[in-house]
């Protein structure tokens, strides 16, 4: 069993490589999320490569796109890809390691950075799964900017419509865009209401960054019949060093070679303080 805690850090520093190497890269994000996604893979959901052509294997759809640096790392941990291969290419001219998901690619159910799609896409998976009777869940992670697109609460309208229980979306709640706090480019008011108003399920997970209150939120999820869930989960922008975090400036941003030490220094001391708890 693996030490999950401990493994985000590993994976951090491995999508903090593919961004050194690549020049370029939306840092903030994947540190941001990288919890949820190891929770997801690597606890909760029945996708691997051995079952990826299963029709009843788990869906997921990273709706925030632009943190494929973090996508990449656990999808190469989850042997998907290979690390080292993405790490050479990504970014670079020709390459299939782009900077969003990229659906030619095992593992990616779809390409989505185009921000506001991922949500009625899931919709529709979900949909598909009640009608075929197949047991398979669908789950989709959203940054709190995104929520600023209508697409989004169309496809919230319609999970509630159709009572899609096999439904969890996740909502990146770091509060940081790339031009400032959510509350000053959009203000984003009771996300919890908002979503209870459309029909929703609604879960606090007060530290998103905790992977034990996420194991909790997700089992809940799974057991709540007759509705979909989402999961409002109250992340750090640049979790896991203080070069990085809850800074606006590092939504997409490349360290230098001082930053980048330091903060995989910070990192490692994180992945070994986590291992000995």
């Amino acid at each position: 069993m693996k030490n999950l805690k401990a493994l985000a850090y590993q994976l951090r520093e491995d999508a903090v490589e593919i961004i050194a190497a690549g020049k370029t890269g939306h840092i903030g994000g994947d540190m941001s999320i990288m919890e949820i996604l190891t929770e997801l893979y690597f606890e909760q959901m029945n996708v691997s490569p051995e079952n990826w052509k299963d029709p009843d294997r788990d869906r997921f759809v990273l709706s925030k796109g632009h943190s494929m640096e973090a996508y990449y790392a656990v999808l190469a941990e989850k042997g998907f890809l290979d690390k080292e291969e993405v790490t050479a290419n990504f970014s670079k001219f020709g390459s299939k390691y782009i900077g969003h998901p990229n659906n030619k690619l095992p593992g990616i159910e779809m390409n989505s950075g185009s921000l506001g799609h991922g949500l009625p896409t899931c919709v529709g998976m979900a949909i598909a799964g009640k009608k075929n009777q197949q047991s398979y869940r669908v789950y989709t992670v959203m940054g709190d900017g995104e929520l600023a697109e209508g697409s989004v609460w169309e496809g919230a309208m319609a999970a509630s419509h159709y009572h899609l229980d096999n439904l969890c979306a996740v909502v990146d709640r770091n509060r940081l865009q790339i031009s400032g706090t959510t509350e000053e480019v959009m203000a984003q008011d009771d996300l919890h209401e908002r979503f209870r108003s459309f029909g929703w399920h609604v879960i606090d997970v007060a530290d998103g960054n905790d992977i034990d209150q996420l194991k909790e939120a997700f089992e809940e999820a799974k057991e709540k019949k007759g509705k979909p869930t989402v999961l409002i989960a109250n992340t750090v922008k640049g979790k896991g060093s203080p070069v990085m975090e809850n800074k606006a400036g590092w939504h997409h941003k490349v360290p230098n070679a001082e930053e980048l030490q330091q903060i995989m220094q910070d990192l490692e001391e994180r992945k070994e303080a986590a291992l000995h708890e």
